[in-house]
């Protein structure tokens, strides 16, 4: 039997795609909801963009008749902009009519017992639904249970003559086939749990092989624990043109990736430039208020950045008679154009060869929004992303829509691509215990 299914205004502005994503069911768009697009279109970001998008395929689908009446769809659908009839008012007292989820509401009350159901990325306006007797559910064509979330890890027993062997031969024989390329092992003996290796699997030959790590730090920039060193391993392996990384505040996300993008760009050139960028979404429109030029307008946002450069620009170790002690010599290597810092506004539209580019705070971009920077990349570039997925400011996605979730699931099985969840926070004692308890 064909469903009626209501979009909320929140569903067309996260993904232009919905309009269509029903399959053969009857799309139901309420006149409150254009309305609500056309406040959100001027806006300069990637949902005033959506807003444009969803306004324009409305508009190009009205040659092929009128959208009151419904337009059908390819996939067998089709495509109504509803008005209500008026008698749709019959909402309980304490909602108030004027606003518009209220209205999207009523819209799906006259429709009740035409098998209707409300689609919106709004808990509250979904819990009404449900008191009301509306069938409600969230948008989840690309929703990723985090719980669920492929961890790039995997720990095995095995023998002591097993780990033994590797060690020897620098490989093993893989016995499981439910793994994924460039996964991360923890071979542990059976036993003797003190006795282990850490592995990785190659994809070329579906083995496990050491990781290649040395015991020289990366730009002063030791791992500390074995979610690190396979997520160091994952980023300075030139064969790997895609790793996310996701996990709690404190794991050392972000300072391992710019730690290994200052070793492939300065140290090795294998990069022209390191880019380190992150979504400004808190900032919105009250940039202005902040006082000096664009540059200046930027810095409190761009600060955690810094905060990781000057954390390795100050610590002494192999690079010491570069950095002479002095923690702002990073400034040297942007004014050389080797490191650049910039906010993704700038990133959309370019197109980036040969460039280290660390997305970080990558939880708080939309799945459409990823593919738009992923899209970016040009031949021989690195691209790394990173962010916690519990941390989101974005009000359209939760840690299961998010962009940095969507890309570590959906890239789970190719061979250029590598995850890691890290776990265990390095910050200090104190930044951990807060990170677990608070």
């Amino acid at each position: 039997m064909k469903k009626i299914f209501v979009l909320d205004t929140n569903v067309l502005l996260h993904d232009v795609g919905s309009l269509f994503a029903f399959q053969d069911n009857d799309v139901i768009i309420p006149i409150i909801a254009i309305e609500e697009l056309d406040r959100f279109k001027k806006d300069l970001n990637e949902i005033g963009r959506n807003a444009r998008q969803v306004s324009r395929t409305l508009d190009g689908l009205r040659s092929e008749g009128p959208l009151y009446q419904g337009i059908k769809l390819d996939n067998g659908g089709t495509i109504r902009v509803y008005i209500p009839s008026g008698k749709s008012v019959n909402l309980p007292e304490e909602l108030i009519f004027c606003k518009a989820d209220n209205q999207i509401l009523s819209v799906a009350l006259e429709l009740k017992d035409e098998n209707v159901v409300l689609v919106t990325k709004d808990t509250n306006l979904r819990i009404k639904a449900d008191a009301l007797g509306i069938t409600a559910r969230d948008y989840e064509t690309d929703k990723v249970e985090f719980s669920e979330l492929y961890e790039g890890i995997t720990r095995i027993t095995v023998s002591k003559d097993q780990i033994d062997s590797f060690y020897e031969k620098g490989s093993m024989e893989l016995s499981s086939s439910v793994s994924y390329p460039n996964e991360g092992f923890i071979l542990k003996d059976e036993a003797n749990e003190k006795h282990a290796a850490l592995a990785r699997r190659d994809p070329k030959n579906d083995t496990l092989v050491p990781l290649k790590l040395g015991i020289d730090s990366v730009w002063s920039i030791l791992p500390r624990n074995a979610e690190q060193r396979f997520a160091l391993d994952l980023l300075l392996d030139d064969s790997i043109k895609l790793v996310s990384l996701a996990g709690k505040a404190g794991t050392g996300k972000t300072l391992l990736a710019i730690a290994a993008g200052l070793q492939k760009t300065v140290d090795e050139g294998i990069y022209t430039k390191l880019l380190v960028s992150r979504p400004i979404f808190p900032m919105g429109k009250d940039i202005g208020y902040l006082p000096g030029d664009i540059k200046e307008k930027l810095t409190p946002w761009m600060q955690p950045i810094f905060d990781n450069l000057e954390l390795i620009f100050g610590t002494p170790g192999k690079h010491k008679e570069k950095r002479e002690g002095k923690l702002h010599r990073y400034k040297e290597l942007m004014d050389q154009g080797m490191l650049e810092i910039e906010p993704l506004t700038y990133i959309r539209g370019r197109s980036i060869p040969k460039q280290y580019l660390l997305i970080d705070e990558a939880q708080n971009l939309t799945p459409h929004e990823i593919k738009t920077i992923i899209t970016r990349a040009g031949d021989e570039t690195k691209i790394v992303i990173t962010g916690d997925p519990y941390q989101i400011d974005n009000p359209y996605i939760d840690s299961s829509s998010n962009g940095l979730t969507y890309v570590a699931e959906r890239f789970k099985n190719e061979k250029i691509a590598g995850h890691v969840t890290l776990h265990k926070g390095e910050r200090s004692k104190l930044a951990e215990i807060a990170a677990n308890l608070l």
